[in-house]
C-alpha cells in the first residue's frame, strides 16, 4: 500500500478543509416575496451565490397569499411584503425575528394600457378613464386583499373615478396577473407598480396616479423565526447593500433609506 509523503498529506488535508469550508458556507435560502419583486430578485439571486455559495429560491405571489402561507407553516427564511400590514400580521403573531425587520423599497402606481395604444390619459378630465375602459375590463389585483390593488383602489376612490369603473373592474390574484391581461390585450387599461410597467415591453404608461391620493408604497422585509435566522439576517444585509441597491433602482424602486 503506497503512504502518501508529508508534503502530499499536507496539500490533501488543505483541500479537504477548503472543500468543507466552503460547504460549511454556502447557505440556500428561500424567500417569500410579493410578485412584483420577481425580477429584481432573479438579478439578485447570483449575488448571493457568489457572496455564499447557496442558492436561493423564490417563493413570489401576492402580499396577502405570501403571509398566509408563512401563517399556514410553509418553510421561509425571509419574507418581503408590498403592504406593512401584511408584516404587521406576521409579527403580531410572533413569526418574525424580533427587529429584523426593515423598510426596503418603495414604488409608485400607474394606469397602463397595451402598447399599440399608448396614448396618454387625463385622469382629470370626466370620464376619460370610463370611456379608455370602453365595454373592456379594467385589470386590478384583488382590492381587498393585494397590496397593488388596494392602493388602487384607494387611488380612484381618492379622485373620484372607482364608482364610475367599479362594475368594469376584473380583478386578478396579483399585480403581475392584471400586467399580463393588459400585456395580452385582454384589457384596455390595468393599473400596477411602475416597476412592473417598466419590466413588460408590450404596455404603455398612460398616467401616473398622484402619490397622496394613495398610501404610501412600502416594501418591508424581515427575517422568519422558524427559518435559518443567521442566513436570513445576512441576506437582509445583502438587500441593503450598495450592489442590491443598484440593481432594484435600476428596476425603478425607489430605497425606503432614500439611498
Amino acid at each position: 500500500m503506497t503512504r502518501l509523503k508529508p508534503p502530499f498529506r499536507s496539500l490533501c488535508t488543505a483541500l479537504l478543509l477548503a472543500i468543507a469550508a466552503a460547504a460549511a458556507q454556502a447557505q440556500d435560502l428561500t424567500v417569500h416575496a410579493a410578485a412584483s419583486l420577481g425580477s429584481v430578485l432573479d438579478e439578485i439571486a447570483p449575488l448571493w451565490q457568489a457572496q455564499t455559495g447557496g442558492q436561493l429560491t423564490l417563493v413570489l405571489a401576492g402580499s396577502s397569499a405570501v403571509a398566509r402561507q408563512i401563517i399556514a407553516g410553509a418553510p421561509a427564511d425571509v419574507v418581503i411584503s408590498a403592504n406593512p400590514a401584511w408584516i404587521d400580521a406576521l409579527e403580531a403573531a410572533g413569526l418574525l425575528v424580533p427587529g429584523s425587520r426593515t423598510d426596503l423599497l418603495t414604488n409608485d402606481l400607474v394606469v397602463i394600457a397595451p402598447a399599440r395604444d399608448a396614448a396618454a390619459l387625463d385622469l382629470a378630465a370626466s370620464g376619460a378613464l370610463a370611456d379608455r375602459i370602453g365595454t373592456g375590463r379594467l385589470a386590478l389585483a384583488l382590492t381587498e386583499a393585494v397590496p397593488a390593488g388596494i392602493y388602487a383602489r384607494q387611488a380612484l376612490e381618492s379622485l373620484g373615478l372607482w364608482e364610475g369603473v367599479a362594475p368594469r373592474v376584473a380583478e386578478l390574484d396579483n399585480v403581475r396577473a392584471a400586467l399580463a391581461l393588459v400585456a395580452a390585450g385582454a384589457a384596455p387599461v390595468g393599473v400596477v407598480y411602475a416597476t412592473d410597467a417598466r419590466a413588460e415591453p408590450r404596455v404603455a404608461v398612460i398616467a401616473t396616479l398622484p402619490a397622496g391620493s394613495h398610501d404610501a408604497i412600502v416594501y418591508p422585509a424581515a427575517a422568519v423565526a422558524a427559518g435559518d435566522t443567521e442566513a436570513a439576517a445576512r441576506f437582509l444585509s445583502l438587500l441593503q447593500g450598495a450592489e442590491a441597491g443598484a440593481i432594484f433602482r435600476a428596476h425603478g424602486f425607489g430605497l425606503a433609506g432614500g439611498g
